[in-house]
């Protein structure tokens, strides 16, 4: 027969038992349910600092960009009209070319790098050209010269992409630079010697401004 002490013992025993389990019921209820909350795809607690601070690099790199951007097509501005920025990118290149002719066959790291700046450089001209040059010469019944001129452009294309496909310590690598070079001289030479300034003293301030502007504008994108 149990003591009234042994009675008041088991009670208690059992009430922290019992006390014990359902708080471990309780805990592990709140802590299903959270989970459940969770789903596979939350972005978790942290997820707003770590998405701020991703947007916020791509606003940085947008804006890095768009300076750049800015910066290398306001040199081309600062050139003056159209044909005066068309014709500083015509030495730029040119320049680019010289740098090319200058190196040997060892040196073949810098002829890739200085392949690449070149195409940069004429994909660049080519564009504004394409795009405003040429159809305005279309426009002001000059068809003829903008079809020779553009017919130029697609030799060019040809030359750089032989270029493209030969190593660049080829024996002949410098010989087809020279030629290409030549290509490009003879085309800026006839543009800013003979069709361009008998096309400027066309137009009015009004469309010399204008064609000056969508230049710039397009020389901005392509920068």
């Amino acid at each position: 027969m149990a003591t009234r002490t042994q009675s008041r013992t088991s009670n208690r025993s059992t009430t922290s038992r019992s006390r014990s389990s359902g708080s471990g019921s309780s805990g592990n209820s709140n802590r299903s349910s959270s989970s459940e909350n969770r789903s596979a795809f939350s972005w978790g607690d942290n997820a707003g600092p770590l998405l701020g601070a991703a947007l916020a690099g791509v606003a940085l790199g947008f804006a890095a960009n768009f300076g750049r951007k800015a910066v290398m097509q306001g040199m081309a501005s600062a050139a003056g009209d159209w044909d005066e920025i068309l014709a500083a990118e015509h030495d730029a290149t040119l320049a680019i070319f010289d740098k090319m002719l200058a190196t040997d066959e060892t040196q073949t790291f810098k002829r890739k790098m200085l392949l690449t700046k070149l195409c940069y450089s004429l994909d660049k001209h080519a564009y504004e050209e394409e795009m405003v040059i040429y159809p305005a010469l279309r426009g002001a019944n000059e068809a003829a010269d903008a079809d020779h001129l553009e017919h130029d452009h697609g030799y060019v294309k040809t030359f750089i992409y032989e270029l493209g496909q030969m190593p660049a310590d080829a024996p002949n690598w410098l010989e087809k630079v020279r030629e290409f070079r030549e290509l490009v001289s003879r085309h800026a030479h006839e543009e800013e010697e003979q069709i361009f300034p008998r096309f400027k003293d066309e137009l009015t301030e009004e469309q010399n401004d204008r064609i000056t502007g969508m230049v710039n504008r397009d020389g901005f994108w392509m920068s």
